[in-house]
C-alpha cells in the first residue's frame, strides 16, 4: 500500500505536465473535480453509503477537501503552468514530512523521535540531491515559488486535519463532499480568470481520466486508509520517495535524463524512508 501511494502521487505531476498545454490550470482542475464528485455521488447512492451525520463531521469534511483538493492539487498545476518544472513541483512534497511533523507534536500530540528526524533531515538531502540542477534550480517564476509554498502549507496542515477529525468519515460519501468543495473553490476562479477552452486530444483525454479515477478517487481513498493506521509523521515520511520516483518517470515519459547525484539522492531519500517508518514509537 504504501508504495502504491508513493506511485500514484508521484504520476501526478506527470499527469499535470502532460494535460497542461490543452487546458488552463484553474479550468483543468474544475473539470477533474466535477467528474470525480459526479462518479463518487452516484456511487454512495448506489451502495447507500453513510453520508455525514452532523454539521461538524460535514465542516471537518468540507475543510479537508479544500485544503487538499482545492488549494494543494490546485497549485501545483498553477505553479507548472507558469513554468515551474514537474521535479520542481514534487520538492514541494519532499519538503512536506519536516513541516509536517514540526505541526504534528502541538497539534496531535504526537512524538517524533531523534531517529525520525534524522530520516527526515536525510530524505529532505536526498530530495534536494535529485531535484537541484545547478543554476536551473532558480529558473522559475516567483509567483510559483509562492504558489507552490502556500500549496505545502495546505498539504501539511490538511494531512493533520484529516488524521485528527476524519477517523470516522466514510471514505466513499466523505471524497464526494470533498470533491464538491473543492470544485466550489476552483470553479469561481475558473469562470473569473480563465477562457475555459479545452482541447480534447488523446493526451488530455488520457491525462484527464488518470488524474480523477485512479488519483482523485484512488490515491486519496489509500492515503486516508494509511493515516487511519499510522501514525501522521511516520505516513508523510513516504512523501520523501516521490521526487526520485518523478525523475524517473521523467525520463521514460518526457526523456529527462537522469545524473549520478540524482541516483545517489534516491538511495539517500529511500534511506531517510526507513528511518522514519520503522522507528518505533
Amino acid at each position: 500500500m504504501p508504495a502504491l501511494l508513493v506511485f500514484l502521487w508521484s504520476t501526478g505531476f506527470v499527469g499535470a505536465k502532460w494535460g497542461l498545454p490543452y487546458a488552463e490550470p484553474f479550468t483543468f482542475v474544475a473539470i477533474r473535480f466535477a467528474i470525480a464528485a459526479m462518479i463518487l455521488t452516484v456511487y454512495a447512492l448506489a451502495v447507500g453509503a453513510p453520508w455525514p451525520k452532523s454539521g461538524a463531521e460535514l465542516r471537518h469534511t468540507i475543510v479537508v477537501g479544500i485544503l487538499l483538493h482545492g488549494v494543494y492539487l490546485t497549485t501545483v498545476f498553477v505553479a507548472i503552468w507558469q513554468g515551474a518544472p514537474a521535479w520542481t513541483a514534487s520538492l514541494l512534497t519532499g519538503i512536506h514530512p519536516p513541516l509536517t511533523a514540526l505541526l504534528a507534536g502541538p497539534y496531535l500530540k504526537e512524538r517524533v523521535t531523534g531517529r525520525q528526524w534524522a530520516g527526515f533531515m536525510m530524505g529532505l538531502g536526498g530530495v534536494f540531491l535529485v531535484v537541484w540542477q545547478g543554476e536551473q534550480a532558480l529558473v522559475m517564476p516567483a509567483s510559483s515559488l509562492a504558489v507552490l509554498a502556500f500549496g505545502l502549507l495546505a498539504l501539511s496542515t490538511g494531512t493533520l486535519y484529516q488524521k485528527r477529525h476524519g477517523g470516522s468519515q466514510d471514505l466513499r460519501t466523505g471524497q464526494a463532499v470533498q470533491q464538491m468543495a473543492a470544485l466550489a473553490v476552483v470553479l469561481p476562479c475558473a469562470l473569473l480568470f480563465e477562457t475555459g477552452d479545452v482541447q480534447w486530444t488523446g493526451e488530455f483525454i488520457f491525462a484527464l481520466a488518470w488524474l480523477t479515477g485512479p488519483l482523485s478517487i484512488g490515491m486519496f481513498s489509500l492515503l486516508y486508509v494509511l493515516i487511519r493506521r499510522g501514525a501522521a509523521t511516520r505516513i508523510v515520511g513516504l512523501y520523501f520517495l516521490v521526487p526520485p520516483v518523478v525523475a524517473v518517470e521523467t525520463f521514460f515519459v518526457f526523456g529527462e535524463g537522469m545524473t549520478g547525484q540524482q541516483f545517489v539522492g534516491m538511495a539517500l531519500a529511500a534511506a531517510g524512508v526507513a528511518l522514519v517508518t520503522r522507528t518505533r514509537r
